[in-house]
């Protein structure tokens, strides 16, 4: 899955397209090295973004989406929204997939839109807002909380009819480095679930504080975590750089 966030303040690459020929020419980039999802942002998750309105995020994601469509119309389009009018105005302009980083904790009307619209659903692992969520990192057992979590939601998601549903862990959301880690080191649990793991690792901070470097040099680190996710039995990687993921698809496969 390629990230196309158009947003000014994404953690790495807000307000790196500047206009509709730079994201097309990033979207061929993409799914010329083996994408099979883009994923589009209208809204920032980075911890402490600014909360923009539902119109804004509209008037950010609708464009891009039609443009895409009409210059690579068999791309699979991932709408990243936690909103279910942006998610239902997306797909109706021809998204596929509905990626909510709060899987519905952040509007009580996304899990059913989701169930009307009988689209695929990613649901994310949270705590809080992204404004706040970095004060929200107390656990009794991470694992275990996830675990409970996921349950929860994947409960009320089958009670409504969702068929197709992908979980995300959420590294980076309402976890310290530490906790990251601890996640990653036990992500096969995740298995549990009899759903696919989808992995957003990719330049995080968990990579460039515990190297001490910056997100635009956390390439390599994301390659080394992209290749434990999927040893752990990860079926999707979120990632800025597709090219390099797909390398550690290619090879990671050959361990099977």
């Amino acid at each position: 899955m390629g990230i196309l966030n158009v947003t000014p303040d994404s953690f790495y690459d807000g307000g790196q397209y500047k206009n509709t020929a730079a994201i097309l020419g990033q979207v061929q980039n993409m799914t010329e090295a083996g994408a099979t999802f883009i994923d589009i942002g209208g809204y920032s998750s980075r911890p402490g973004a600014h909360d923009i309105s539902v119109k804004e995020e509209l008037e950010r994601v609708l464009p891009i989406i039609e443009a895409i469509l009409k210059e690579f119309p068999d791309t699979l389009i991932s709408i990243d929204t936690f909103r279910s009018e942006v998610a239902k105005c997306a797909i109706d302009a021809g998204a596929c997939l509905i990626n909510d980083i709060s899987a519905g904790h952040l509007d009580q009307h996304m899990l059913e839109t989701v169930a009307q619209l009988g689209v695929p659903y990613i649901m994310m692992h949270m705590k809080g807002t992204p404004q706040n969520m970095a004060q929200q990192t107390n656990y009794d057992d991470i694992i275990k909380d996830i675990l409970f979590y996921f349950s929860d939601r994947i409960a009320e998601a089958r009670r409504l009819g969702i068929v197709d549903l992908i979980v995300d862990p959420g590294f980076g959301f309402a976890k310290t480095v530490e906790q990251n880690y601890k996640l990653l080191n036990k992500l096969e649990l995740l298995k549990m679930t009899n759903l696919p793991i989808l992995a957003g690792i990719s330049r995080k901070s968990m990579i460039y504080k515990t190297l001490n470097n910056s997100a635009k040099e956390a390439l390599n680190g994301t390659t080394v975590l992209n290749t434990i996710a999927l040893q752990k039995g990860t079926a999707i990687l979120r990632v800025h750089d597709v090219k390099e993921a797909m390398e550690c698809i290619t090879l990671t496969q050959q361990l099977h």
